[in-house]
This record gives C-alpha cells, sequence and structure tokens, in this order.
C-alpha cells in the first residue's frame, strides 16, 4: 500500500522559514535580571542589589589665622588689614565674623614685623596725629567701647564722626580728638562739635604704655564756631560709679611703623591707626 506524501501547507511554510522577532532590549534586561537575582553565589547566599550614594563633603571654614608671611609681606599685609576693617564704620557695624577676621589679619602683620615693638628705640616713630579706622570695642555700639560711654542709635542723637590720636613725644600729651554731631530740634541744625579728651602718658614697659585722664574740652564748629572753647567738669570720684575708672588706661603697641601702628588694650581691645 502506497503512502501518501506528506503536505506542507503555505502557511507554515512561510512561518518556518521567517526569523523570529528578537524580544525589546529593556525585556532582555529585566530577564538578565531576573536570572542574576535568582544565582547564588559560592558561598550559597544570594547576591544583594549594590547601593551607591553620594555623600557630599562638609564645606571648610576659611582659615584666618595664617601667619606664615614674611617681613616682605608687610605691604599686602597691611592691604588685607585695611580691607579686613573696610565698611565697618571703624568696628560700629561688626558682627563677631568681622571681629575674627579683623583680629586673625592684625594677628598676621605683628607677625610679620621685623622685630618686636621696643618703644626706647621706637618712640619718634609715636609722634603726630593719628586717625583711627578700626576699634574692636565699638562693636558694644557704645561711644565708649570697652568702657562706659553714650550709646549710639535713636536713644542719643549722637553720630560719631572722625577719631584721632595726637601725640607728642616730648610734652607727653597724649590727647583723643572725636568729632561729634550732635541732635537738635526741628527746626534748628545739628550742631557739630569737636571733643579733645587730654592725657597724659608714660612708658610702663618695652611696648606698654599708660595714659592719665587730664581734661575734656568742646569745641563747636560751623554756625556756633564763634563760642568759646568750653571744659568739661570732671564729677569727683565718690559721685563716679565704681566700673567708669576713665582716667587712666593701658595698652600694648604690637605693631609699629612710619604709617600704620596697632594697640591692644587692657580689656582686650584691639585697635588699628594710620597716619593722618
Amino acid at each position: 500500500m502506497a503512502m501518501a506524501s506528506p503536505s506542507w501547507s503555505s502557511c507554515c511554510t512561510s512561518t518556518s522559514t521567517r526569523p523570529l522577532p528578537s524580544p525589546p532590549a529593556s525585556s532582555k534586561r529585566r530577564n538578565l535580571w531576573r536570572a542574576s537575582s535568582g544565582r547564588r553565589s559560592a558561598s550559597g547566599g544570594k547576591r544583594q542589589q549594590l547601593s551607591i550614594r553620594a555623600v557630599a563633603a562638609p564645606s571648610s571654614a576659611v582659615d584666618y589665622s595664617d601667619t606664615g608671611a614674611g617681613a616682605g609681606d608687610i605691604p599686602s599685609l597691611k592691604i588685607k588689614l585695611l580691607s579686613a576693617v573696610a565698611g565697618l564704620n571703624r568696628g560700629l557695624a561688626a558682627s563677631q565674623e568681622d571681629l575674627d577676621r579683623a583680629d586673625a589679619a592684625a594677628r598676621q602683620l605683628e607677625a610679620a614685623a621685623p622685630a618686636p615693638v621696643d618703644l626706647a628705640k621706637d618712640l619718634d616713630k609715636l609722634q603726630g596725629r593719628w586717625r583711627l579706622v578700626y576699634s574692636s570695642a565699638f562693636s558694644s555700639r557704645t561711644l565708649g567701647g570697652s568702657r562706659p560711654g553714650p550709646p549710639t542709635g535713636r536713644l542719643l542723637p549722637i553720630t560719631l564722626g572722625q577719631v584721632f590720636q595726637r601725640i607728642d613725644v616730648v610734652s607727653q600729651d597724649f590727647d583723643n580728638i572725636v568729632e561729634l554731631e550732635l541732635g537738635a530740634p526741628w527746626p534748628l541744625p545739628p550742631v557739630e562739635a569737636t571733643a579733645t579728651l587730654a592725657h597724659k602718658f608714660e612708658i610702663t614697659g618695652i611696648a606698654s604704655i599708660k595714659i592719665n585722664f587730664d581734661k575734656t574740652t568742646v569745641k563747636t564748629k560751623g554756625n556756633l564756631s564763634q563760642l568759646p572753647l568750653l571744659e568739661v567738669p570732671r564729677l569727683p570720684d565718690s559721685l563716679r560709679p565704681p566700673a567708669s575708672n576713665t582716667g587712666s588706661g593701658e595698652f600694648d603697641v604690637t605693631y609699629l611703623d612710619d604709617d600704620t601702628r596697632i594697640t591692644r588694650g587692657d580689656r582686650g581691645e584691639l585697635r588699628v591707626f594710620v597716619v593722618s
């Protein structure tokens, strides 16, 4: 009996010769992930997914305490110090960060000096009129600095102008000169005046100075410049508060050259002067 030869349908023939479509790439990745996640390591445990987390490094604070400068860098260190105190209204507008920055810049200049201050040899450099550019004590918002004094702001209509020191090494005069503007009731204009706090000074150490208060005088300017010089009477010691010892003070001259002077007071006050 003859067997019938098998016959293939055209649809099957065409299907067998057409290549199978490849799965999408995303499907391949999912299958590979399932396969890899199901594999076991040589130790018998399942592989765990590795998690990578980026952690930002903490920002480092600016270090103002670098004192590696030498004497040749003194001009640039002076500029750095004056830049640190610029815009602080002589310290009245200084924040704690400003105080730290100014102190660090002053220490750099002090450390770069060719030699420590010796007033026995450098006394002549004190001679003259010096302008105050910065006082750390003014950050207390009082005109007395670290000592008692009238407050600034709206409580009293007093505006602080320029502050000078006039030093005469022959007569040993040491005068603090303060320019003030005193508010007046409307419609009167403000009163401009110059107060001079006269002292005598003496050298008490290699770089230490002690000043003793003598008197305070006030001279009006502007429209009232014709008024005579006014000497402000000093309160008797028995009537002054115990904390208001304005009669004397001591400070160290920590840097001194022909145009710049740095002093540090007995209450931790830092002052920076330039020749006027």
